[in-house]
């Protein structure tokens, strides 16, 4: 763990608690792997946080175009790498299998380079209509945009029923946008720009040109390369299905969850687990641990600059 702070990395803790609940063997290729990429980058960074996340005054305006692609798989800390990881597995289980391996890798690929784009979109707007300079300076890092696009997937695709926002039935039609402005309301410090930007290319994708697009794309690949463990179908790209299959699951309920929703299993994690003051410094204080933590991370030009002062290069 070279570069990295030497505090306790609870967050690792959890992750790795909950992986072993789940199984490895239950989590299909793809996210599996992106998991671990996650987890490695986070371990070993290839870059400094304050040059792995986007902002428009940094990838537009400097041409650091690579912060796109590094963004979306850097983590500010080991509690956000926890919380945005124990969401997109539960999601990536049940969209791997729906979509299949090569399809959901494409899928998951197109999505972190639209969300980041869609999310430079916004701000440089925004800066323009309210001629604001803090939207451009706004920096980004987290999978949290990708999670929310792959949310609108998974309501798509498994239609009906109801989610629980920090404690509250909600038709999973609305999750993502009720989650979008709770989260907002109760961790200021994410990124509202950012879990938009993610909404709407889910939106684009389940109810836009972009799965057309991407078809498009992909058929000036060779064919076999889409066609190993799927097949298409009216409502898409689906993975051979099985009776004893461990990634099918009808609902939320599934049978590693022990009967709890995403959101009940990320507060009872905490509840479990977080009980040193230590973590009040990130908002995660006693108060708040029957709440769902916030999928996100911004960084404002204030927090970059405190970043610095603490040597953040040197332990990234």
């Amino acid at each position: 763990m070279r570069g990295r702070d030497r505090r306790s990395h609870l967050g690792l803790l959890l992750l790795v608690s909950q992986l072993y609940q789940v199984g490895l063997d239950n989590i299909p290729p793809v996210t599996l792997g992106v998991l671990a990429l996650n987890a490695y980058l986070f371990l070993f960074p290839a870059a400094p946080l304050m040059k792995a996340c986007v902002s428009v005054h940094q990838a537009y305006w400097s041409g650091e175009w690579l912060r796109l692609i590094q963004s979306p798989f850097h983590h500010a800390d080991d509690m956000h790498l926890y919380f945005n990881m124990v969401s997109f597995v539960m999601k990536g289980i049940r969209l791997e299998q729906r979509l299949g391996a090569v399809w959901f890798a494409y899928v998951l690929a197109v999505f972190s380079l639209l969300t980041g784009v869609l999310y430079l979109a916004m701000e440089a707007g925004l800066t323009q209509l309210t001629n604001d300079q803090s939207y451009s300076a706004a920096c980004a890092v987290g999978f949290s945009g990708v999670i929310f696009a792959l949310k609108v997937l998974n309501n798509h695709y498994y239609p009906g029923g109801v989610t629980h926002v920090m404690g509250f039935p909600v038709s999973n039609r609305y999750a993502s946008w009720v989650e979008l402005v709770l989260i907002h309301i109760t961790a200021p410090g994410t990124s509202l720009i950012g879990h938009l930007a993610g909404i709407l290319v889910g939106l684009l994708y389940t109810a836009g040109p972009l799965k057309m697009m991407m078809k498009t794309c992909a058929g000036l690949l060779p064919s076999s390369i889409f066609k190993s463990g799927t097949y298409y179908s009216s409502s898409g790209y689906s993975g051979r299905h099985s009776a004893s299959n461990p990634y099918t699951a009808s609902d939320e309920s599934s049978m590693y969850t022990g009967g709890m929703t995403e959101e009940e299993q990320l507060a009872a994690g905490i509840r479990n687990s977080l009980h040193d003051t230590g973590r009040q410094r990130h908002g995660y204080g006693p108060a708040q641990f029957a709440a769902p933590p916030p999928y996100g991370f911004r960084l404002t030009d204030e927090e970059l600059r405190a970043r610095r002062l603490t040597r953040l290069d040197g332990f990234m």
